[in-house]
Formats: C-alpha cells, sequence, structure tokens
C-alpha cells in the first residue's frame, strides 16, 4: 500500500489544483496544500496513517488561518438596484393600502409601486408615507 501513497497523494495534488482552476472561488486550495504537505511526509517515508493525519492537520490549519482573509477579499459588494433607492424616500399613497384585502399603490420618484402597510393599519390615498423595505415587488411603508 505505501509504494501506491506517492501516486496518490500527486493524483490527489493534480485534482485539488483542476478542481480550484473551475471553481470561481477557492474551494479546494487547501487540500492542495495539505496534499503538498503529506508528499512530502510519503517521500520522508512516513507511515500511511502519519500522511493521512498530516494531510488533515495542514489542511485544517490552512483553512482556519486563510479562510477569513480569504473571504473578505473575494466578498463581492452588494451591487445597489434602482427599486433599492427607494428605501427611505418619501411616497405618496395612490390607492387605498389595506393589507387585508391585498391592495394598495404608492407613487414614489415618479414611479408607482404595489405597497402595504407595516403597520398593518389602512392608509387612505393622498397620505404621504416613507419605504421602509422591498417585499418582493411591493413597497413596505409607514
Amino acid at each position: 500500500m505505501e509504494q501506491y501513497m506517492l501516486a496518490f497523494w500527486i493524483v490527489m495534488l493534480v485534482a485539488f489544483v483542476i478542481i480550484e482552476a473551475l471553481t470561481a472561488q477557492l474551494a479546494t486550495i487547501w487540500f492542495a496544500v495539505g496534499s503538498v504537505a503529506a508528499l512530502i511526509a510519503q517521500i520522508s517515508g512516513a507511515q500511511v496513517w502519519l500522511q493521512w493525519t498530516i494531510f488533515v492537520a495542514v489542511s485544517a490549519v490552512v483553512v482556519i488561518a486563510t479562510r477569513p482573509l480569504v473571504k473578505k477579499i473575494t466578498k463581492q459588494k452588494a451591487m445597489p438596484t434602482n427599486a433599492d433607492r427607494c428605501i427611505g424616500a418619501t411616497a405618496v399613497v395612490t390607492e387605498k393600502i389595506d393589507n387585508v384585502a391585498g391592495k394598495g399603490a404608492v407613487k414614489v420618484n415618479g414611479i408607482e409601486w404595489s405597497a402595504r402597510s407595516e403597520s398593518g393599519n389602512i392608509i387612505e390615498p393622498d397620505t404621504t408615507v416613507t419605504v421602509i423595505r422591498i417585499d418582493g415587488v411591493k413597497l413596505i411603508v409607514s
């Protein structure tokens, strides 16, 4: 079995590098580093159980040491949409807002939106409200 471990660790290293190359985020690079450590241990004559221990330990240490940094670097910034600009804006009720009846509309920034009341209260037309959040395609107002 020990004679096959050299080939095994090389195959594992290549597989992890290929998987890493095919993914958009760092997913297996830590295991590639662990494979290199286990390969070095195998070349040095370590027993199979020690090679596996080194693989697991090095992979875990590399994950723990680098994952927060990698997450920070690869974190995608949220791209605000035009709809997000409505949050916090003042709107005018154009159709009576009644959550129970599932009706209501407001006009904000020149665009009419379906709307629901945050509190559940009925809001009459021509009332000025503030957009609290967006729920699907409806503005939640108060």
